[in-house]
Order: C-alpha cells, then sequence, then structure tokens
C-alpha cells in the first residue's frame, strides 16, 4: 500500500484497525456516504461530508501519531495522497472546460438538432443514440455522454415513456461501456492509467485500455439487443430547426484532439504525467480564446435569470467558472478518506481478505457488483490504494468491472443518476431494475468477452 510504505521506510508501521481512532473514521465514514447516497432526497451537495470527513479522519490519525511523539509520518502519507488528487484536479479541469467551451459553441447543440432532423424511428434513434454514446464517452466522460443524448431522447420522444425508459437505460450502458477503453473515458480508468501500474507480466500503458474495446462493446450490445425488442417501431411526431455550431467551434474540437495527443504523448514518449499534456491542451486553447476576444466574439452564457440577450466578451476563465466543482471536491473527500482508511489498517486487511481468500478473478468480479451501489469512485481508488499483485489482464478486468458494473442500476453511476433528473418521472430507479437482468447478462458477457480474447494478458 503506498500510503504504509512511508511508515515502513521509519519502520513504525501502525495497525489501528482495531483502535478507537480507526473505528471512529470508518464510522465516520460510512456516514457520509449515507449523506451521499441520500444527495437526491436531502439536496446537500455529495462534496460536502467526504470534505469535512475527510479532515476529521486525518486530524484523528494526526493527532493520535502527535500523542505519541511519531513525527512527520502523517504529514508524508497526507501529501502523497494530496499529490494523487492535484494530478486528478489539473486534468479533469482541462477536460470540464474543453466541454464546457465546445457545449457554448454549440457543438452538442448542432448535433442534437442535427439528429432530430433526420426524421429517424423509435428503433433508429435508440440505436443511434446508444452508438454516438458508447463512441463519444470514450473521449468526453460519460456523464456529459449521457446528459447529452439524453437531451436528444427527451426532445424527441419525451410524450412516449416506454421509448424514453428504455432508451435512458441504454445510454447510461453505452455511456458507462464506451468509457472503460479508453483512459479519457471514466474517473477510474484516468486513475488506472495515472497510477503507472507495473503488473507481473507488463505494464498498463495507454494503449492497453484498448484491449477492452470488443468486451465492452459485448456489455453494451447485449442488453441493446435484447430492449429493442420493446421499442415502438414508429416515427415520433415533431421537426426542429438545425443550430449552427458557433464560431471557432471546428477549431476548439481540434484542439481538444490535439490536448488529448499531448497528454498521451508526454507519458508514453517522455515519461512525464499526462496531466502535463492537459495542461499545455489548455494553453492552446487560452491563446485561441485570446485570438477570439479580439476579433470582437462574444461569450454566450445565460445569466442567473437565464437570459442570454447580453453576451460578454469573450473569456475562456468563465468555462473554467463553469467547471463540476462539487464533483471535484467530491473527488478530494473520497481520495482523502480513502486514503485515511488505508493508512489506518482496513485497505490492507481487506485486501488481504478478498484478494487473498477469493483470488483476483472473482474479487475483481465482486468489485463491478459493489459499484453498482457503491460510487465506481471510492471502489477503485481503495483498489489502487490496495495495490494487490495482479497480471495485466487481471488489472484490464478490475477496469472493466468498475466501470461497467455501475449500469447494473440507475444509482450506480453518475450518468444514471444524472439522466434520472432529467427524465423525471419517465427512467426511474424501479424502470431500470426491471431491466437489470438484460443489462447482467450484458455484465456477465464482457467477463467472459474479455478473459477469453485477452488469455495472453492473465
Amino acid at each position: 500500500m503506498p500510503s504504509f510504505a512511508f511508515t515502513a521506510e521509519a519502520g513504525t508501521s501502525l495497525n489501528l484497525t482495531s483502535h478507537w481512532v480507526g473505528l471512529t473514521s470508518l464510522i465516520l465514514f460510512f456516514i457520509a456516504y449515507l449523506v451521499v447516497m441520500a444527495e437526491e432526497f436531502i439536496h446537500l451537495r455529495k462534496s460536502k461530508p467526504v470534505v469535512l470527513t475527510a479532515g476529521i479522519i486525518w486530524a484523528l490519525i494526526a493527532w493520535y501519531y502527535q500523542s505519541h511523539d511519531i513525527p512527520h509520518i502523517v504529514e508524508q502519507a497526507f501529501r502523497h495522497n494530496l499529490l494523487e488528487y492535484a494530478e486528478l484536479l489539473l486534468f479533469l479541469i482541462v477536460a470540464m472546460t474543453y466541454i464546457n467551451v465546445m457545449d457554448e459553441r454549440q457543438v452538442f447543440e448542432a448535433l442534437r438538432t442535427w439528429l432530430i432532423r433526420k426524421g429517424l424511428s423509435y428503433r433508429a434513434l435508440f440505436w443511434v443514440t446508444g452508438l454516438l454514446a458508447f463512441c463519444i464517452s470514450p473521449v468526453a466522460d460519460n456523464l456529459t455522454t449521457a446528459l447529452l443524448m439524453g437531451a436528444v431522447v427527451m426532445a424527441v420522444g419525451g410524450s412516449n415513456q416506454r421509448f424514453v425508459l428504455l432508451s435512458c437505460i441504454n445510454l447510461v450502458v453505452a455511456a458507462n461501456a464506451g468509457g472503460t477503453f479508453s483512459p479519457f473515458g471514466d474517473i477510474t480508468t484516468l486513475m488506472v492509467w495515472q497510477k503507472n501500474i507495473i503488473a507481473t507480466n507488463g505494464a498498463v500503458t495507454f494503449w492497453t485500455f484498448f484491449s477492452l474495446f470488443l468486451p465492452a462493446l459485448v456489455n453494451w450490445l447485449v442488453p441493446a439487443a435484447i430492449m429493442t425488442f420493446a421499442i415502438p417501431n414508429e416515427k415520433p411526431k415533431g421537426k426542429s430547426n438545425q443550430l449552427p455550431m458557433r464560431r471557432g467551434a471546428l477549431v476548439i474540437i481540434s484542439l481538444f484532439l490535439l490536448t488529448i495527443a499531448s497528454a498521451v504523448m508526454a507519458h508514453s514518449l517522455l515519461g512525464l504525467p499526462p496531466v502535463i499534456g492537459m495542461m499545455t491542451g489548455l494553453g492552446f486553447l487560452q491563446l485561441y480564446s485570446f485570438i477570439l476576444k479580439k476579433s470582437g466574439e462574444k461569450t454566450h452564457l445565460p445569466d442567473r435569470n437565464g437570459d442570454l440577450s447580453n453576451p460578454t466578451p469573450y473569456d475562456i476563465y468563465s468555462k473554467v467558472a463553469r467547471a463540476e466543482w462539487d464533483t471535484l471536491f467530491f473527488f478530494y473527500g473520497v481520495i482523502l478518506c480513502v486514503g485515511g482508511l488505508g493508512f489506518l489498517g482496513y485497505l490492507g486487511l481487506v485486501s488481504q481478505t478478498i484478494y487473498g481468500g477469493w483470488g483476483a478473478t472473482n474479487a475483481n468480479i465482486a468489485i463491478g457488483l459493489i459499484s453498482a451501489v457503491v460510487d465506481n469512485i471510492p471502489v477503485m481508488f481503495a483498489v489502487l490504494s490496495m495495490m494487490p499483485d495482479m497480471s495485466v489482464g487481471q488489472w484490464m478486468l478490475v477496469t472493466l468491472t468498475a466501470g461497467v458494473g455501475g449500469s447494473l442500476l440507475s444509482i450506480g453511476s453518475a450518468a444514471g443518476v444524472a439522466l434520472m433528473g432529467q427524465a423525471h418521472g419517465s427512467y426511474t430507479f424501479f424502470g431500470h431494475l426491471k431491466w437489470a437482468w438484460a443489462v447482467a447478462l450484458g455484465y456477465a458477457a464482457s467477463i467472459a468477452t474479455h478473459m477469453w480474447l485477452n488469455a495472453h494478458l492473465f
């Protein structure tokens, strides 16, 4: 475990799993996560309980070590976890900024209105939106992808609740599956990539993730093929005017692709963290936004009342401000909480129990089932903190299961939770639950496909 490396070097590794400090920290994290899961009902932002809990956990740990005259150990462990979060934070800020810029330039609206104008049947739209979600989520995150395609589904089939329900399930499965075979598609894959894991028979590199393409495709196709027979084979009514992309949209899309390439090359060719490539890409975007501003371009963002009639001079930092800060602070709280529990010894205990007792394959499949209930980010961070000795194939298996396991329930992923809000009344927890058996078949089929196609990685 990374956090225990510091204490081991000093010869003062302390296991506090049965001490009141450890038990109190564990209970606090459990309570905080219950509050996070109840966000939809109590309307308390999910970042608040975990950020507060992280501070209390590390304060308890630091107090115990200081009272036993063991200096600097906790500080070094905390800084180690903070550095991991800092890399993730900067990476996500750049990605979110690009997504917000493209949204403001009407890239997604242009795609949405283009699809509506094609006059596709419900079944065709079911497959097209699912395919686009699968293809877009490896570049954009699964949350943005699900919301974009969800807007299309609601625009053309809002009155047909059966179509909306099945399409939303399809979007959740497709977006989560598509995000697993690219380091940019999901937070969990990004965390695995940034960890720069050296496994027993090789290293997990950027290109290793693409071995999950076919298993991820199977994960989406199996439930989609089952659900398609329940989709009405008729055309929706209504029309929409085509919205054009605003000036500079194509250049910004190109810069985003260049930014991704910079992150990959920085990691693969130069041995640097991917975040430096992303920050360099942000510099490209800042320079281009300066050119747009000098040419008189305006920022078209709604004010507090949703009014778009008063555009302001083009400003890239207004897009940075629109990043999902609640989500970013939630990541901080989760990483520091799980890091603290790891420092106390709980992750070593769990690792010994499931990876040592059950075997890597069974443990990794169970991780996916857990992520259907608990968000996959703390689950994956816990696995990375345990750092079990596994082959590349097993690391790809847990990446796959943690990514697609959240599709089993509507609350298992950010995409599902967001669509429940967007399609309120049509896409519900119990509506998704009725088709969970089809999603579970896809989950099992994707695991079998991975273990068959990528047997050489095990």
